[in-house]
């Protein structure tokens, strides 16, 4: 069985707004990302999971605020007290992983880069995004829509939006709107 993305749909490539007489690269782009391994991770008040004792792709969990901790293929972003979303492009994690986790492919997620991309986001996010720093994660809402965002990197900036699927659709819609005063290309 094959599995059907979130944006199977609605995601077109190409260049949309106002990108005329513009440089390429410093449009924003958007794309989708897909084939990614997404588990969330939570610690129930009488759960035997211990995080301390838990090392995934050689990575611990986090309890610092906003933090994420990564290597080359994994991401684990600190979602709240108790409470993480592993991200990895290492589809078989879940096999070598001490605990039975349940994968879950429930979550549409946006990538949005370009020197705006914070600029982007201010226009439907009431979160402070001068304090978002590379490796940092948040969660907020996006024109109504929850959303986590993980700052992958800030030269260039470039956010991964993560959202549940029933709200893909309408995410990539805001998403694409916020962009079309300066024009952005979907790649």
């Amino acid at each position: 069985m094959k599995s059907i993305s979130a944006l199977e749909k609605v995601h077109v490539k190409g260049f949309f707004g106002d990108y005329e007489d513009k440089n390429e690269n410093e449009l924003i782009k958007i794309s989708e990302i897909k084939n990614l391994l997404i588990v969330q991770i939570v610690q129930y008040k009488n759960s035997s999971f211990n995080k301390n004792d838990t090392d995934i792709d050689g990575i611990k969990l986090s309890d610092d605020v906003m933090s994420v901790t990564y290597n080359n293929e994994t991401r684990i972003l600190w979602c709240g007290p108790k409470n993480w979303l592993l991200v990895s492009t290492k589809k078989d994690l879940l096999n070598i992983l001490p605990n039975k986790l349940n994968e879950s492919d429930s979550r549409a997620i946006i990538e949005i880069e370009g020197k705006n991309s914070r600029e982007i986001l201010k226009k439907g996010c009431p979160f402070n995004f001068n304090e978002l720093k590379k490796n940092n994660c948040v969660n907020s809402v996006f024109n109504g829509i929850t959303i986590t965002i993980d700052m992958q990197n800030d030269k260039p900036e470039n956010l991964r939006l993560f959202a549940l699927r029933s709200f893909g659709e309408s995410l990539y819609h805001s998403i694409s709107d916020a962009c079309l005063e300066d024009g952005y290309k979907a790649i």
